[in-house]
């Protein structure tokens, strides 16, 4: 178990908290994106996780993707609970910095910023959706490219080939839809190859692309936006949901102990 009470400092100027085994940003939603947008402007190598409760179970489970996710230059808290969390552990407030905001007003700032964007991941029928709902609200956006890998291990020669079309493409935002874990994993081995801010988001583009509705504010407050994303996908999610649920408060409750 890697938790302790520690705050540390990374690639930046916000310091850490570590909740299980997560090394947590502190800093407002505004800072954080400021800081991203600043990275994006000089092209420079860096990234951004998004944790939530799921990443934390993974990542206890498994010390390479603890690893890959703690060497991102930013690591927020997507999650509820990370932030009650954070508050419970180090008595602070923590804003919490979600994907699904987080996209949609990125892609707005790259608009006011001139910045160019690259979606890589998800599925082709998602980014074509995506790339209309773009025309539609951010008709002045640079998309310099999309592309969806093949749902298997690639080789490194496709691994080279997809890098090279990024780089070629002269993106400062490549927003990497592969999921938990394979994109944190990705983002760890690629970001310094690739000079620009690699942002793993998950499934935030097909509620971008408005295949899926976003829980209403209220069920976001109480943290309850993990029940109504299962009443969308019931058969994928029900058994996610109950297993890293359980394990989450059983893994924080015993770090916590540990460090009494």
């Amino acid at each position: 178990m890697y938790y302790n009470l520690h705050s540390t400092a990374l690639e930046n100027n916000l310091s850490r908290s570590r909740v299980v085994c997560l090394h947590i940003n502190a800093g407002s939603y505004h800072q954080i994106q400021e800081e991203v947008i600043a990275a994006a402007r000089e092209k420079r190598s860096s990234s951004i996780c998004f944790a939530n409760v799921h990443m934390v179970v993974e990542a206890t489970q498994n010390k390479y993707l603890a690893d890959c996710v703690n060497n991102a230059t930013w690591v927020v808290a997507d999650g509820v609970p990370l932030v009650w969390a954070i508050r419970a552990i180090y008595q602070r407030k923590q804003e919490r910095v979600t994907g699904l905001d987080f996209l949609p007003d990125l892609l707005d700032r790259a608009c006011e910023e001139d910045l160019s964007v690259y979606f890589y991941g998800s599925t082709t029928d998602v980014l074509q959706a995506t790339l209309h709902t773009c025309q539609q609200k951010f008709p002045s956006l640079k998309i310099a490219g999309t592309y969806s890998p093949p749902f298997r291990a690639l080789t490194s020669e496709e691994e080279d080939l997809d890098v090279k079309r990024i780089v070629d493409s002269g993106a400062q935002l490549v927003f990497v839809a592969l999921g938990c874990p394979r994109q944190e994993v990705w983002i760890s081995r690629m970001r310094h190859r690739i000079p620009a801010v690699l942002l793993g988001i998950g499934g935030a583009l097909p509620v971008l692309a408005g295949k899926f509705s976003r829980a209403p504010n209220w069920m976001q407050r109480f943290g309850l936006e993990w029940l109504f994303r299962l009443s969308q996908e019931p058969t994928r999610l029900f058994r996610r949901y109950f297993t890293t649920n359980t394990l989450f408060v059983f893994y924080f409750l015993r770090g916590h102990l540990m460090n009494k």
